[in-house]
This record gives structure tokens, sequence and C-alpha cells, in this order.
């Protein structure tokens, strides 16, 4: 996939748009005509050439603007990166990850040059070139962790394994879906998924956990996770609700084509080799309901999860204001005709 980027804003006059291109390769999340939560692990290994899975981690169209967002949100709120004392080892493990991924996976926008632990990074989308010494912290204009998360879209958890458990104790986190870092920081697994229905009843929390335990370096882990945003905003924080809470409310059967969006995260998990501790990576994907209508069978099947999403559901993902203009909107893209199984495209 050749990368060209856009110009584009996720809040203010929201100038973001997908390409074609985008679209096709938007990972819809969908492979049956209900939704239920499950855990859905499979393993992280290269996908279909110019799939958002080719790659250990994906850049897209919108690299560059998402990389200013972040920007953006750190300067007003240089809380969205939090890590605590004793992962340290697992900035450095994040950094080299990222790093090698980016230079292997994207030659033509990034190079990074060793020499024993003398290493120097560029990264040509963004315009910088930084020389330092790996472990060496003062070498760096800020932490491991925030240099290379700030250069990378999606947000980062590293979890750190103790006590038969996973603690989410570090992260750089810009783009969430409605859930908080300084809230979340240090939280054990159980505790930062609290808030999810259905699944702590049915054991998928229990279920994951005990899977990623047993995670192996070099055998990372991927899965799907969806909600709807109006707008196409990536900071959709409890932090900021007062910019963006009444958007939810401009919903109408004229704009929610083109005001409301798919919102899916790609999460992918990584053991680190050091610190034995886990990186979650969290790579957001927005597609409006036109975007899905140029792709006949994601529009149907949208229609039919929305009408038959369970009542706990709607509820924790926020989707009552405006779930029901979505169904209508869509129902003129579903004939009722049988839609063949799984995600892609027909």
């Amino acid at each position: 996939m050749t990368l060209a980027f856009k110009e584009e804003t996720f809040r203010g006059d929201y100038t973001y748009r997908n390409s074609p291109e985008a679209v096709r390769r938007f990972p819809f999340p969908f492979p049956q005509d209900e939704y239920m939560y499950s855990v859905n692990i499979e393993p992280h290994v290269a996908g279909p050439k110019g799939s958002v899975f080719e790659h250990a981690f994906d850049i897209d169209e919108h690299y560059v603007s998402e990389c200013r967002d972040r920007a953006i949100t750190l300067e007003r709120d240089p809380g969205r990166c939090a890590v605590l004392p004793h992962m340290a080892e697992a900035e450095w493990d994040t950094l080299e990850l990222i790093m090698e991924s980016f230079a292997r996976d994207y030659p033509e926008q990034f190079t990074l040059e060793r020499d024993g632990a003398h290493w120097t990074w560029t990264n040509r989308p963004l315009g910088l070139k930084q020389s330092f010494v790996f472990g060496d912290a003062a070498t760096l204009p800020c932490g491991p962790f925030e240099y290379i998360t700030r250069q990378a879209q999606g947000d980062f958890v590293v979890m750190d394994q103790r006590d038969n458990n996973l603690f989410a104790d570090a992260g750089m986190v810009t783009q969430q879906a409605d859930w908080s870092l300084a809230f979340d920081v240090g939280m054990s697994f159980q505790q930062w998924h609290g808030p999810v229905p259905l699944a702590h009843e049915i054991g998928v929390f229990d279920r994951a956990l005990k899977y990623l335990l047993m995670l192996q370096q070099g055998k990372p882990v991927r899965r799907l996770n969806w909600t709807m945003t109006v707008n196409p905003r990536l900071d959709t924080s409890p932090e900021t609700y007062p910019e963006w809470g009444h958007e939810r409310a401009s919903v109408t059967p004229e704009n929610v084509g083109h005001k409301l969006h798919l919102r899916v995260e790609l999460q992918s998990l990584f053991r680190l080799p050091r610190s034995n501790g886990m990186l979650f990576s969290i790579r957001g994907y927005l597609a409006s309901m036109e975007d899905l209508a140029t792709q006949p069978k994601w529009a149907a099947r949208m229609h039919r999860v929305l009408k038959t999403l369970p009542a706990p559901l709607i509820e924790y993902k926020g989707l009552g204001r405006y779930r029901q203009t979505a169904i209508d909107w869509l129902a003129q893209h579903d004939d009722g005709r049988a839609l063949s199984a799984g995600t892609a495209a027909e």
C-alpha cells in the first residue's frame, strides 16, 4: 500500500474523511447478523497485503493528522500519558518493538540505525531524527514510552504481570472511547474491565485473563472491539465530555449518514522480552454510515446488528439517543437477503 498522508482534523471543523481505499480496508467487526460480546482472540499474524492486519502496527492515510491530534490532547492534558515508576524496563521494550516494526514494515517512512546501545531513529512523515542511547532516558526529549507512542496511531497500555494477574501500569491514551486512563491506571485486569455488561456473567474476562497470562513472546494476539461515535472525534474521554457529550443529541435523519461513525478498535497484545510485561495496542478506525453504505453487505449487516443488540450493550455503548435513527437510515440498504458469513465485503 502506498502511503499518502492527509491533512485533516478530528475536532472543531471535523474535516476527517476516508478515501475509497481506506473504506475497503476498514476492519468491519461483524461476521454474523447478531452481536454478543465475546473474547474473539486470534493470533496476530500477517494478514492479506494492504489489509489492516498486514503488519504488526498498521499505518494509514490518517497517520500524520492523528499524531498531531494526539499532540494537541497532550498539550492540554499531559496526564493522558502515565507511567508508574516500576515500568521503566517496559518503556524501553515498547520503544524497541514499535521502532523495529515501523522500520521493518515501512522502510520508506522510518529508519532505525543501531551501533550497540547508540541508536538513531528517523521518522520522515513527522520530520523527526533522534540519536539516543538505548536504556538512557536522559538522551531522549521525554520518556521512551511517551516518545515512541507520540509517533504511533491508536492508544497503548502496558500491563505488568504479577500475582497471577495483569495490571494497567502505563498508558498513552488520547483516543479512548469514553474511559479514563487517570482513573484506570494501576487497576487489575478485572477492575479495568469492570463496567462491561454481560461479559462477566458469562465468564469472558476470566477466560481472557487465563489465556493472556500464558501469552508468549513473538506470538502476539489480536481481537476487534467496537462502539459508535458522533462526528469523527478521536478524544471521547470523560475528561473532555463537556466538549463532545452534547453532540450525541445532534444526530437527525438528515445528517446521520455522515455524522454517525462506526468506531472499531484493532486490539493487539504483545509479550515484552525484558520486563515480561504486555503491550496492549488499541488502534482505532472510524467509518461513517455513508462509508459503510458503499459496501452493501456491511450496511445491511450493521442494520441487523443494531436492531438485535441486547439492551445492556445498548446502554453500555451509549447508543440510545441515536440507535433508532441509525436503524431507520440503514433500512434502505437492507433488502432482507441472506448475507454471507464473515466480515469481508462482497
